[in-house]
């Protein structure tokens, strides 16, 4: 079984930065495309961003040039460095791997206050 823990969210000013982690463990052989979504309250769950396993990177456009997403296929871990923060990113953010199917970790959640 796989399980995804994620990490970094929190409470930050508007202008700030935060770096999610999302760490996968269980019975892993490989990884494929690792990403993030986010639901803020009352909407519909979006695309943040994801990266493929041979480093293609793909952003939503709400959020290039702003955030940064890596990856550590050692660690089996994705990373999600967020900089000038807006009010408009508060959301829970899900980090997702595909691994012989979809999982999805817990939810973190991230307050930007103006």
């Amino acid at each position: 079984q796989v399980q995804l823990v994620e990490s970094g969210g929190g409470l930050v000013q508007a202008g700030g930065s935060l770096r999610l982690s999302c760490a996968a463990s269980g019975s892993i052989f490989s990884i494929g495309t690792m990403g993030w979504y986010r639901q803020a309250a009352g909407k519909q769950r979006e695309f943040v961003a994801d990266m493929t396993r041979g480093g293609t990177t793909n952003y939503a456009d709400s959020v290039k040039g702003r955030f940064t997403i890596s990856r550590d296929n050692a660690k089996n871990t994705v990373y999600l460095q967020m900089n000038s923060l807006k009010p408009e990113d508060t959301a829970v953010y899900y980090c997702y791997m595909f691994i012989m199917q979809d999982y999805w970790g817990q939810g973190t959640q991230v307050t930007v206050s103006s």
